[in-house]
């Protein structure tokens, strides 16, 4: 039977006029583009999440535990951390379990959440989880740690050069492959015309479409060694490379214990 419900992607920035969110609602063997826009602060994203079955956030869920550790020795210089400089210990400081889970399975290694701009908008991530009720961050409880350009290089369609205004020519022919490989994508010519226009819309698409996936079970779950690192740190949803073509399959089923 075909597992109904509404998937959230939030496109999590900085500030509330980038953040960019599409609410998909899953029914009659169809995904409905319910709600798509490029602009919506905190109280906004937290209402629309009530009413979302799974949501995906695009932001880190949290920094390396070596990183927090690190900060912390470091608050206080009689206690602070002298540990030997290496390649090896900067990657620990900058990379977490999911990061390197995401790295041996995509070939490429994420954004660092401790040392990129990515880490301003997980200031802002981590207390919205808060407000969501989130303890455990590796996505149990229907809140997933989303990362579009990786879902779509795992779906083999191409995630490179379709940032920023100077490049919409791109995006648009993105969307157009999207859409080919997602029939059953129903949105209204607003709607398209925003996700060609827009990255920030596109990207909250795609985190709607990874939520799903991670919902139905079809994306990478932690191990048993990776989940403690996970519930701290976060999990990014890296889904399987067929799962786009499975998002509105008929004998989909709702995997409700997440990931």
């Amino acid at each position: 039977m075909f597992p109904a419900m509404k998937t959230l992607g939030i496109d999590l920035a900085s500030a509330p006029d980038r953040t960019g969110v599409a609410l998909v609602d899953w029914r009659d063997g169809a995904a409905h583009l319910e709600h798509l826009a490029v602009g919506a602060d905190d109280d906004a994203l937290c209402a629309l999440h009530a009413g979302a079955d799974a949501t995906g956030l695009d932001s880190p869920f949290g920094w390396p535990r070596a990183f927090v550790d690190f900060v912390a020795s470091h608050g206080d210089p009689s206690t602070a951390d002298p540990g030997a400089w290496s390649p090896d210990r900067v990657r620990t400081l900058r990379f977490r379990e999911t990061d390197r889970a995401a790295r041996a399975i995509t070939g490429r290694w994420p954004l660092s959440p401790s040392s990129d701009l990515i880490a301003v908008p997980t200031f802002r991530c981590l207390g919205l989880l808060a407000r969501m009720g989130v303890t455990d961050r590796s996505g149990v409880g229907g809140v997933y740690e989303t990362y579009p350009a990786l879902a779509l290089a795992c779906w083999g369609l191409t995630d490179k050069g379709y940032k920023g205004r100077a490049r919409r020519d791109r995006l648009s022919t993105l969307v157009d492959t999207l859409l080919a490989r997602t029939p059953w994508l129903a949105l209204d010519p607003a709607a398209e015309a925003l996700i060609r226009r827009v990255d920030d819309a596109f990207d909250a698409l795609v985190a709607a479409l990874i939520a799903r996936a991670a919902r139905l079970g079809l994306a990478t779950p932690p191990s048993d060694a990776q989940r403690a690192a996970a519930v701290s740190e976060g999990w990014i949803v890296i889904p399987h490379s067929d799962a786009l073509d499975h998002l509105a399959s008929p004998d989909a089923t709702d995997a409700t214990h997440g990931i």
